[in-house]
Order: C-alpha cells, then structure tokens, then sequence
C-alpha cells in the first residue's frame, strides 16, 4: 500500500510520492519505483537533517526529468518513494515538492497540501546548533523560498552550474556560497596566511581576488575579529568594512543599519563573512532580504539554508522574527522613495532610520563600542561557534576533493 500517496495531474497522471515501509517489488509492468534517501545525503553539523541543499535539488530534477521523458518509462507511473526514517522522508518531500513548483509550476500551498494526504506529518528542520533546538523551518517554508526565489530571479536552473556550487562549497576551495546571484556572497572568514588549523583549511585574502574580480565582487563586509589585515583587500582594489559583534549573538541595530546602508549603495557584488560565515553571515544577508523582497523570516532562513546549509543559528533566528515588520516597512518606504512617492505618510514614522551615513561618526563611536564590550582574547584564544562548524564541516566533507585547491 502506498502512505501519504502524492499525484498531480501532470504527463497523464504518472508522478507519485508514497512513504513505503518495505522495499517495493522490482519488474512491475506499469509502475517504476526510485529512492534518493541514500543517494542524496544532507551533511550535518549536529542534530540539522535538512533542508538538502541546492546542488542537491537541481540534481534531483536533472534525475526526474531525465524518468518522465525516457521513452523506455513512458507507459509507467513514477513512484518517488522514501522510507521509514523521517529525517530522509521531510527530505525527500521537500525535493518532490521543490520538482513540483519550479517545473510544474504549482502553488507552495497545494504541493504542501498534496504531500500532507493521507494525513502524514513531516519533522520541521532544525537550526545547525548543538543544543535544544528552539525555532521550526517547516516544509511549508521551505516550498515558499523555493517559490519567491524563482519569482525574484534568486533561482534559475537554466543557468545554475552544478559543479561550481560543489566545488566552491568545500572548505578547501573556498568554503563560500551564492546567496543572491549577483549581489550575495556568503563565504568563511579569511586568514593571514593559508594554513590548516583544527583541520579546517584557512585561505589567505589573496585567494579570493581572482574569482571576485571575475565575478564582479566590490565590496567586503567583516563580521568577525581582524584575523587579516583589510589592507591586503583595499589595496586590490575592493571596499571593506568592519562590522563587528560577537559569535552566535545577534546585530544592534546600528549595525543592522550600516550593513542595510553598505549593501544599498555598493556598486557590484557583496561578499560577506564572519568566521565561519553561517550564522551573522546569513543573520545580516537575512535583513537585506527581508526588507528588499518581502520575505518572511522564515522564507528568508530556509533560502539561506538551501544555499549554504548551516546558517542563521540558535538567538538568530528569534531576532528575525522579531526584525521582519519593521524590515518590511522600511523596504515599503525605501521603495516609495525610489518611485518618487515622497508624500508617503509612514516616512515619519522612520525618519532616524533614512539617510544614515557610513562616515557618521555617532555611529562609528557607536560601533566602536559595540567591539570594545567584547575583548580580542575571547574570540582568539578559545574555539568558538564559528570554530567548531567549521571544523564539523572540513571533517565531513574530507572525501578525495574532485577539483584543484583555491588559489
């Protein structure tokens, strides 16, 4: 019998997604059965099971794609089936479901309703910390980032290269990750020089130079402690700017501000990290998004995740939460003022948020401050948040590396 039994009207009613809880019979004449649960594997850092990440559901609709047009297939039902281990079906439903929006175009809320039939119920993924985990990313969530990111442009499989993602994803080559195409970089903190330490590999500033002046990078944004002097940066011609606060905590709004205020005025791509470039990386990249494009918190995490598994962590989340309804208004009112509606009665409301300048020294002593709460010794001399996922990730990932090192 086939559970939680999923079928749209698509291609003569020929794709299917069951929870099975043994293994189907092969050689059946019209009914052809495939599992990703071990082919595509989430890499976690703790007790995070998902969401898979992007190369992983691009290579899941190559492979679906591949079976409903394959004329050997072309009489048969495709039954995508998943098994008893309800970390792998949340996963294999949030791939199915992902297929379903991005190639037949349907709705989030009539795939998730779809894969709810039958009245299963799927695992929320959980955040990347070690720990209780206090904040549900839902599979409704997930299928709503999907949608929004092919509706603004952030996802386009027609363009997507594959192998760039796997590659660049690996702490050896880089460790860092597109978060918005053209404008989002989200990469792990640099080094003074490249070494390898706790068995995670460090690059040097200079490793970065050649693919960030080939993809128009301008601008680097510091989360973390100076691990590299920004120098070696401006010097090769590339902005960089500080914006210090402490590992796994969350933003002051001055920082918050100035991050917005950077990002709103760089001329090319933005690069940002902290050290392990997951948690204030994916905080702060989170807040442009929010008040740019609308997203929910929640929309905003699981499109994060989806791209660089790991990020946004523990407080971060709840701070999103809490940010969302005053991004959205001040992204209303910036976009009012583009369209040169300046009559727009919320303005008021703001005004000490609009025209903050970077050189503003109130907010330079501001920031100032914010750093010297927290001394250069606890973050250098004990391993950090940041520390240890990225240590977690250089171990997982310690297969032969299928390309050359960065740099």
């Amino acid at each position: 019998a086939l559970t939680g039994q999923l079928e749209w009207e698509w291609e003569v009613n020929r794709l299917y997604f069951a929870i099975l809880y043994q293994k189907p019979k092969s050689g059946a004449a019209n009914t052809h059965y495939f599992c990703i649960d071990d082919e595509l594997v989430y890499e976690n850092f703790y007790a995070d099971f998902g969401p898979l990440n992007l190369a992983m559901v691009y290579r899941y609709c190559c492979k679906l794609n591949k079976k409903l047009k394959s004329f050997s297939l072309i009489r048969k039902k495709i039954i995508h089936y998943t098994g008893f281990d309800q970390k792998k079906q949340a996963n294999a439903a949030f791939l199915i479901g992902s297929y379903a929006i991005i190639y037949l175009r349907e709705s989030p809320e009539d795939v998730y309703r779809l894969i709810l039939s039958g009245s299963v119920s799927y695992l929320p993924f959980r955040d990347a910390s070690f720990g209780t985990c206090s904040f549900h990313l839902t599979l409704l969530d997930c299928f709503h980032a999907i949608n929004k990111a092919l509706q603004y442009g952030f996802l386009d499989f027609s363009t997507f290269d594959v192998n760039e993602y796997e590659h660049y994803e690996r702490a050896e080559n880089g460790d860092f990750n597109w978060i918005i195409p053209n404008k989002f970089i989200a990469f792990s903190g640099p080094h003074s020089r490249s070494k390898i330490e706790n068995g995670y590999p460090h690059h040097a500033p200079e490793a970065y130079f050649p693919y960030f002046k080939q993809h128009k990078v301008t601008t680097i944004i510091r989360l973390n402690k100076k691990l590299y002097d920004a120098k070696r940066f401006t010097d090769a011609g590339f902005e960089h700017f500080d914006l210090f606060f402490a590992d796994g905590s969350t933003p002051s709004d001055t920082i918050v501000k100035t991050f917005l205020n950077i990002c709103e005025n760089a001329e090319g791509v933005i690069a940002v990290h902290c050290k392990a470039g997951l948690g204030r990386t994916g905080t702060l990249i989170a807040c442009y998004i929010m008040k740019h494009y609308r997203m929910t918190a929640a929309e905003t995490i699981a499109w994060i995740r989806i791209n660089r598994p790991g990020s946004v962590i523990g407080p971060q989340q709840h701070f999103l939460m809490d940010k969302q309804a005053e991004l959205w208004t001040e992204g209303d009112i910036f976009r009012a003022k583009l369209k040169g509606n300046h009559k727009i009665a919320v303005t008021r409301i703001l005004s000490g948020v609009d025209d903050i300048s970077i050189n503003n020294t109130r907010n330079r002593r501001t920031i100032q401050k914010d750093i010297e709460l927290y001394s250069d010794d606890d973050e250098t001399n004990c391993l950090t948040q940041g520390d240890k996922l990225r240590a977690l990730k250089s171990r997982r990932q310690a297969r032969p590396p299928a390309a050359s090192p960065l740099g």
